[in-house]
């Protein structure tokens, strides 16, 4: 392989002088790496975009709105936000599903220094309350689907004016046609690149979901990562073939299949970005489903195809795969879990035209801390790749000393593209950055040459498809039942998720228990992909250590899976 390449065109676009110049910055009285050259804002990357005007930005079904479309519904939404006393440093909620809206009021809050709250879409009503309580946004822009939870418990609103997106307003709500109706030009705002850009909800350590503070200067570090990634791997590929790069020749305007929830960083930090910044179109889908996705790539020509791996996994082992044009996919893979080795080999020999490609990362890091592709991915299948240029790395051991390569422990990193932190929690930012290091939770190893291994999760969380699940959340659940005696919620390995939820549940004595009533009792309080897929009843109690914790390990090499429930 062309490592040698690889590391002297790593040295070439960062080093002094170079468009990807990386350089030391202060970032809340803590030195992080920086690219020198980034745009001061959010903003200005969305302003760039005004060029490509006559292109297709948006494409949702049958509806197709293009760039110069985009700038004026997100000039108006701006206007209509500020009208409505929203000001720079306030917070706006977006509760949707992956509507051409969705990007469209992101965009706006960005340009007048409004913090974008994404909420998830899977949410509950109770979960929608605590978000809503927690970030207090001024507006809330929410579908059919989400009206009809808030419905459920309307004192959720608060203060908040409710926009009706893609349905008739209910009463003392606004319709969108209003908002993108409101006319006007971008106003001029001046944005701190350290200001809060979107809130993006992440598991936390009580159980209940901790809102991050992603900003300007985290994000646009996180899309300069991946210009990176693209560039540093073609060059060290082309020259280690003996190719001479020509500058002269365009990469291609980019087509981007968005699988993945825009309130996750997977869809919004990577796959929005990327597209936006190069011109290219996002081909949104409305909910996963492997055919229509394969109809996409053919219909629009679609380059990248990606989301979480069981998506491409799905796709290429479809009976249909070779019935659908997929020739224009340069790239398939995903991010949100990791990419299994056997993943790696099938996208490779599937798509003569694509690479497999991954990038690892958190939502702490707004986007990717690593990246691998083509033949570095083929080579090396079992690692998520180096870590990006602005990214100091270290694997810390029990003792908090740094280990050398080969030896596991957890991973922790340090960078422009770190959060700001978690709003109302700086317990739980302090406990999780210090001195701008982030403790990411996951436990890994470095080889020789710099490229990262995980190996397990420090944090006790389920990663079900690029979900993350607390386990503590469902065992909460589990045990408002007052016929649960014990409950441990644990990750199952399964191929098409990557993970699902189990739980060993022991019912009080004299009480019966079945799979049925656990499912039905957990599905009514928490989102339905958090609810246990696999469940063992229990007349045991289950095995602890000294200190009295549950060991989650031994449980799980003891339970079969084919004795579940």
């Amino acid at each position: 392989m062309h490592y040698a390449e690889l590391n002297k065109a790593w040295d070439e676009l960062t080093g002094p002088g170079a468009p990807l110049e990386v350089v030391d910055v202060e970032v809340r009285g803590v030195p992080v790496r920086a690219f020198r050259n980034a745009p001061p804002s959010v903003r200005a990357l969305w302003l760039s975009s005004a060029q490509f005007a006559d292109r297709d930005y948006l494409v949702f079904g049958d509806e197709r709105i293009t760039y110069a479309e985009a700038h004026r519904r997100v000039a108006s939404t701006a206007n209509w936000l500020l009208a409505n006393g929203v000001k720079p440093g306030d917070r706006v909620a977006v509760a949707m599903r992956n509507y051409p809206e969705w990007m469209l009021i992101y965009w706006a809050c960005a340009c007048i220094g409004v913090a974008c709250v994404g909420m998830n879409a899977w949410w509950t009503a109770p979960e929608m309350a605590y978000g809503m309580k927690d970030a207090a946004p001024k507006v809330l822009f929410a579908d059919a689907e989400r009206i009809a939870r808030l419905n459920e418990q309307p004192e959720m609103l608060g203060g908040a004016i409710l926009v009706a997106v893609r349905t008739d307003p209910p009463a003392g709500a606004v319709a969108w046609s209003d908002v993108v109706g409101h006319g006007g030009a971008l106003p001029d705002v001046g944005i701190d690149p350290d200001s809060d850009l979107c809130i993006f909800y992440t598991s936390g350590t009580t159980g209940f979901p901790k809102g991050a503070q992603l900003t300007h200067r985290s994000c646009i570090n996180n899309l300069m990562n991946m210009m990176f990634a693209g560039q540093v791997t073609a060059l060290a590929t082309q020259r280690g073939m003996g190719v001479t790069p020509d500058p002269t020749v365009a990469p291609p305007i980019p087509v981007s299949l968005v699988t993945t929830p825009l309130f996750h960083v997977t869809a919004n930090n990577c796959a929005a970005y990327a597209t936006t910044a190069a011109g290219g179109k996002m081909v949104l889908m409305y909910k996963w489903d492997v055919v229509e996705a394969l109809k996409l790539i053919e219909r629009e020509r679609c380059t990248s195809a990606g989301g979480v791996p069981v998506m491409a996994r799905e796709m290429i082992m479809h009976p249909d795969f070779a019935k659908y044009d997929t020739s224009s996919l340069l790239t398939m893979g995903g991010g949100g879990a990791q990419l299994q080795p056997d993943l790696v080999d099938k996208i490779d020999k599937a798509v003569a035209t694509a690479r497999p490609n991954t990038g690892y990362g958190m939502t702490e890091t707004s986007g990717i801390i690593t990246s691998i592709s083509g033949d570095f991915f083929v080579d090396k299948p079992a690692s998520c790749g180096r870590a990006m240029p602005t990214f100091e790395v270290q694997v810390v051991g029990d003792d908090g000393q740094a280990l050398p390569a080969g030896q596991p422990g957890e991973l922790w990193v340090r960078g422009a593209s770190v959060i700001k932190g978690y709003i109302n929690r700086p317990d739980a930012t302090a406990e999780s950055i210090t001195d701008g290091w982030l403790h990411t939770g996951d436990v890994a190893y470095l080889d020789e040459e710099g490229f990262i291994y995980l190996v397990d999760r420090k944090k006790d969380m389920v990663l079900r498809g690029g979900e993350n699940i607390y386990c503590v959340e469902v065992e909460a659940a589990v045990h408002r039942d007052p016929a649960v005696a014990e409950c441990c919620v644990f990750g199952v390995p399964d191929d098409r998720m990557g993970e699902e939820v189990g739980a060993a549940i022991v019912p009080q004595p004299g009480q019966t228990l079945t799979a049925g009533q656990v499912r039905a009792a957990v599905g009514a309080q928490i989102a339905k992909h958090k609810v246990p897929r696999y469940i063992w009843i229990l007349q045991d109690l289950i095995p602890r250590n000294a200190n009295g914790k549950f060991l989650k390990r031994e449980l799980r090499e003891t339970l079969q899976v084919a004795e579940a429930e």
